[in-house]
């Protein structure tokens, strides 16, 4: 019985660590760093389901994402709750509301991303 249980638990360590294990998560080829074409000094990284806005400057306002279809849909949130993080994302990235922020995925390969809402486009790279 001993030898069983010993058996047991390293077969379910191992599922548990290959499962937790799995690279990006959610974010499937959308997985990684992305640099806005049009402005050198901001990012957009997506891992699991957590997506980070990031300036050279050091600011960075994280979002928690879903990519349904042909939309990707994201709800931002300021940790210190600084107006500055809201400023970024609706001024500087142009996404808005900073709460439900919902834009159309154009285009997705290795190398670039394209996203659009309304009549405004976002051209990324992979960084």
């Amino acid at each position: 019985m001993a030898r069983f249980s010993k058996y047991f638990f390293l077969l379910t360590s191992s599922i548990i660590l290959f499962t937790s294990c799995q690279e990006g998560g959610d974010a499937g080829d959308l997985l990684g760093q992305w640099r806005l074409t049009t402005k050198e000094d901001m990012y957009v990284s997506f891992s699991g389901s957590i997506t980070q806005f990031r300036k050279n400057n050091g600011q960075a306002v994280f979002a928690k994402f879903q990519h349904v279809g042909d939309s990707l849909f994201m709800q931002c949130s300021s940790i210190k709750q600084q107006k500055s993080d809201t400023t970024m994302i609706e001024n500087e990235f142009g996404m808005k509301p900073f709460t439900n922020i919902r834009v159309r995925i154009d285009a997705l390969d290795s190398d670039h991303l394209t996203l659009s809402k309304d009549n405004q486009h976002w051209v990324l790279e992979k960084y």
